[in-house]
């Protein structure tokens, strides 16, 4: 009786705690979403009866070409993600399958990778960029992200954790290489590829410091950059409209998690490292 006792008040204890961390974790979310759509002066404040106004979301997106920042993110997102699976796959598939004198010595390098971090390299990046005159486009942002050290290390061992007997009856059915790992091994790590995937849109939606670096204009610029015209101290910060911008930007990953938000922690319950 006591140790039923104990169980539940220790399950309780983490239940409290585990509130009080999502609600610390979401109070930042909460005081955008309040400040955004309010009058700045309630910004200060806590009034249940405070007039709501989109006035902020209004002039944020008339101050800023944010059509031209939502499509510039978008192109460079997609292509780094699917540029990632297509090279991570043919990596992994390799090193998995194809084992080879030396394979797991290039494969520790390759483990290496992922221990340097992007802004070691930002001025060799800028330089070689700079070298091929891509200063300020699209392709400049995402040619540094086309691979990934991580990536080729998940799927690698995804692809490990496919039986072998049906890699051989595959080949015994006449199939080659490109198309078992099309038919056996991508189909049987897709929990691994939309974990993956998750992860590198959000990661590349959100990156910063090397966009900032490579690009000039706002033709080219992603939204994360778009939103620095924003926060601007000299003339002050005017935290409706920080607000707004930041909501603006984050909405679609917002939106994205709500609606596949049960596929999203399946994908990484399911897609655990073997």
């Amino acid at each position: 009786m006591s140790n039923n006792r104990a169980s539940k008040g220790t399950e309780l204890a983490i239940n409290l705690l585990a509130w009080g961390l999502a609600l610390f974790w979401i109070l930042p979310l909460l005081f955008a979403i309040w400040t955004a759509v309010h009058p700045p002066s309630y910004v200060g404040q806590f009034d249940l009866f405070a007039p709501l106004t989109l006035e902020n979301f209004i002039r944020v997106w008339n101050a800023a070409p944010f059509d031209r920042y939502f499509l510039n993110t978008f192109m460079l997102v997609t292509f780094v993600v699917i540029s990632q699976f297509v090279i991570c796959t043919l990596a992994a598939y390799a090193f998995a399958v194809f084992p080879f004198r030396g394979s797991d010595w290039i494969f520790m390098v390759v483990l290496v990778q992922m221990m340097v971090m992007p802004e070691v390299l930002l001025v060799r990046n800028y330089a070689t960029i700079s070298s091929m005159g891509l200063i300020d486009t699209i392709p400049a942002i995402a040619l540094p992200y086309l691979a990934s050290a991580f990536g080729i290390f998940l799927f690698r061992q995804a692809f490990k954790s496919v039986p072998k007997e049906m890699d051989e009856a595959a080949r015994m059915e006449g199939a080659g290489p490109l198309t078992i790992l099309w038919r056996v091994y991508v189909p049987l790590s897709k929990s691994t590829y939309l974990a993956y995937g998750l992860v590198m849109v959000a990661y590349h939606w959100n990156n910063f410091l090397w966009p900032l670096v490579v690009t000039n204009s706002a033709t080219t610029r992603p939204i994360t950059v778009g939103l620095q015209v924003f926060s601007t101290v000299e003339q002050g910060i005017d935290w409706p409209t920080v607000t707004a911008a930041t909501l603006l930007s984050v909405s679609p990953l917002l939106i994205a998690f709500l609606i596949f938000q049960r596929q999203f922690v399946q994908s990484f319950m399911r897609s655990g490292i073997r």
